[in-house]
Formats: C-alpha cells, sequence, structure tokens
C-alpha cells in the first residue's frame, strides 16, 4: 500500500475520534447517545483488511519499517556520540593533570605548550609552597609556579619535563562557541582523577567577579564568561572544558551552588582569555588590564532610566570617575551621587556599539592594551561627543 493511502486511512481513523470526542463535549449540555468506540475500532480495521486484501501489502509493516528506521538512525546517533566522546577520552587525558597544593588541597591543569607549561587556576595555586603534578600514566612531578593573575582566575605552572603521551591541547578559535554545544569536562572532582563529565553551553557572555577586593569597595570581572551544565565539582577547578574535537573552549574555573557541588550552573574561563594572559604570565609572570578608572551601571533598567533622565537604555553610564585615573583627564563626567542625574552614557568605543557595561568591559579587556589611545563616544545633554582616552594600568 502505497504512503498516500496510508494517510488517508489514518486521517479517516483521526476524523472519526475527532467527531467522537465532539460528540462527548457537546454531550455536556445535551443529551447524545453514548458513543461505541469499540464500533468505531471494528470499522477502522475493517477498512484497513479490505485494502490489504486489495493490493497484498500491510499497514502494520509499513509503520513497522518506519518506526525502525527511526529507532535505527537515533541509535546510530548514540553510537556516534559515544565514539566521539570515548575518543575524545583517550586523545586528552592524558594531557589532563591532577595538582595537589599540600595543604591545601588539589585541582586540575592541562598541558600548555611542549616546554612543560601546565595552566591551572589562580585559586588552586595561590597560598602554596609547593606543587605536586600527577599525569595520566602514573608519573609525580614537581613543578614551580611561573604567573598568576587573581582577575582572570588563571595560573601558569611548570615541570621540567612532560611525560611522552602529555601532549599540548589545542586551544580552539575565539568566537566559534554556541549555546547548545556540547561539550566536556575533564578534571579531578573531589581527588577522583581523570573523570569526565558532558553536558553544553548553556549560556555566553557572563561574568566572573574577581576575587581580589579592593579598598574603594569596588571590584573588576571578567567578561565572555561561559557557562555550561556539564558537571563541575570542587577539584576540577583548571581542567579544561573541551570540544567535541578535543580543543579548549575554556578553563573551568567556579560552581553556582548553595552547597558547594554541581547545581547544573559550572562557569569556564574563555579560550579567548587563555590565549591573551597566559603567554604575559609565561613572560613576565604576571598581566597588566587596561584600565579607564570608572565606576558604571552594569545594566539600565526602565526605572534607572528614568532617575539617571536618559533618553535611552543602551550604554553604559558612568556612575563614578576615580580622581587623577585616565578617565578623569580624558573628560569623562559621573553622575551626580546626589541625585544620579548628569553623567556620561557610553554608547561607543571605538566606533564599536556599547549597549551595556558587559560589551565594555568585554571589548575593554579582549581588543584594547595598556598604552592604547581609543575613542569614547558618549551621550552628554542630549548630544554625541567623541572623547580621546589613553589607557593606563589596572592598579
Amino acid at each position: 500500500m502505497n504512503t498516500k493511502r496510508i494517510v488517508i486511512i489514518l486521517g479517516l481513523l483521526a476524523t472519526i475520534i475527532m467527531s467522537a470526542c465532539s460528540v462527548q463535549r457537546d454531550s455536556q449540555t445535551q443529551a447524545a447517545p453514548e458513543v461505541d468506540m469499540a464500533a468505531i475500532t471494528q470499522e477502522v480495521l475493517s477498512q484497513i483488511e479490505l485494502q490489504q486484501a486489495q493490493e497484498g501489502e500491510t499497514i502494520s509493516i509499513a509503520l513497522n519499517e518506519g518506526v525502525t528506521a527511526v529507532a535505527d538512525g537515533r541509535l546510530s546517533t548514540n553510537i556516534d556520540l559515544q565514539n566521539s566522546l570515548v575518543n575524545l577520552y583517550q586523545q586528552t587525558n592524558p594531557s589532563v593533570v591532577y595538582i595537589i597544593v599540600p595543604p591545601l588541597g588539589s585541582g586540575s591543569g592541562f598541558v600548555y605548550g611542549d616546554e612543560g607549561y601546565i595552566v591551572t587556576n589562580n585559586h588552586v595555586v595561590a597560598g602554596g609552597d609547593s606543587y605536586e603534578v600527577v599525569f595520566a600514566d602514573g608519573s609525580r612531578l614537581a613543578a614551580k609556579l611561573i604567573g598568576a593573575d587573581v582577575d582572570s582566575d588563571l595560573a601558569v605552572i611548570k615541570v621540567d619535563a612532560l611525560p611522552e603521551s602529555a601532549a599540548a591541547l589545542p586551544l580552539a578559535e575565539a568566537g566559534n562557541l554556541q549555546v547548545g554545544q556540547f561539550v566536556a569536562a575533564i578534571g579531578n572532582p573531589f581527588g577522583e582523577q581523570g573523570s569526565m563529565s558532558m553536558g553544553i553551553v548553556s549560556g555566553l557572555g557572563r561574568s566572573l567577579p574577581s576575587q581580589r577586593a579592593l579598598t574603594n569597595g569596588s571590584s573588576y570581572s571578567l567578561p565572555q564568561i561561559i557557562q555550561t551544565d556539564a558537571p563541575i565539582n570542587p577539584g576540577n577547578s583548571g581542567g579544561p572544558l573541551l570540544n567535541l574535537k578535543g580543543e579548549v573552549v575554556g578553563v573551568n574555573s567556579a560552581i553556582l551552588s548553595a552547597t558547594g557541588t554541581n547545581s547544573g550552573v559550572g562557569f569556564s574561563i574563555p579560550v579567548n582569555a587563555v590565549r591573551r594572559i597566559a603567554p604575559s604570565l609565561i613572560e613576565n609572570g604576571t598581566y597588566n588590564f587596561p584600565y579607564m578608572g570608572v565606576g558604571f551601571d552594569d545594566e539600565i533598567s526602565l526605572d534607572e532610566q528614568s532617575v539617571y533622565g536618559l533618553s535611552q537604555t543602551q550604554g553604559a553610564y558612568v556612575l563614578n570617575v576615580t580622581q587623577g585615573s585616565p578617565a578623569d583627564e580624558a573628560g569623562l563626567l559621573a553622575a551626580n551621587p546626589n541625585t544620579g542625574l548628569d553623567g556620561d552614557l557610553v554608547v561607543a568605543l571605538d566606533d564599536q556599539p556599547i549597549n551595556n557595561f558587559s560589551d565594555l568591559n568585554s571589548y575593554l579587556v579582549f581588543e584594547t592594551s595598556v598604552g592604547q589611545t581609543i575613542d569614547i563616544t558618549v551621550l552628554r545633554d542630549g548630544a554625541e561627543l567623541v572623547l580621546p582616552l589613553t589607557l593606563g594600568e589596572r592598579p
């Protein structure tokens, strides 16, 4: 029987059942005879048998073949994903290490380059005097701290030699990650070495507050943070977040949890930060972020728009300017601390539109450097004004 006839018969069945349901609904307001569903089913089966006899085919075969094809397709897809994950683990796990920092704790890291460098989190190594690195092949080597940055939560340690199986993990191209993409985390949760978990990219463009407390009550944050539901737990910190090609897309750093364990919301430092910061940590031991000296409203709500007296919510609103800072020298104006009015609204940096502070911070952190002069476009008294600003070094 061809597909068209099958659809016709199934459509007839649906029509009859819908009619029966309609009678049942109508019976709520007026009396109606009871619907004989058994008779309806028998009528449809009789028509199916008649078609079978005429064409020598059975609908059951056609339908079963369709169901089998779908099931086979799903099975094939599952096997393909399983094989990809197995290959991913075999390919990358030898390059993921277990870092022991006695007596403080432990974490994870991964091989960066071929000279014994290992990338991890700053909070994994902070305060340590010695570092023991355990490789997947069981090798144990002492490491020394090369450089660390608290604002990005990145650090680099080094061993004298790498086991033959421990090759550098490739870094993914920045900007190619998408929400919904499969990712895998490899690390040492609770000290369970060489553990892999899988999930998806749950969100992009998050921010990770610095662990450094500033005396003036403000804080710094790292932009473009990756949110993932791949299970991340204590001990995963510093390990890689990988795409299915085995490329590092992020460095697992934090979880959002009331219990301190995985709750489906984990955060990874973007590979863009590794590309930018790790070489400086290796060469100089530190990384210098560009600095404006401005405090901004994170995001302008409709209520705040009214309070600030702004014509739009798009932009980064200047709440305060540090005296003597690059922003002060460039002439940026802060809002009146008593009324919230008369502050500059930054709407572009170097002609790049700025919708909120996250946009501004991303451009500042990943597209500029200390000593660079940028053009800041602000809205002031209803008019656009372009101010050149030479970036300083973050204090």
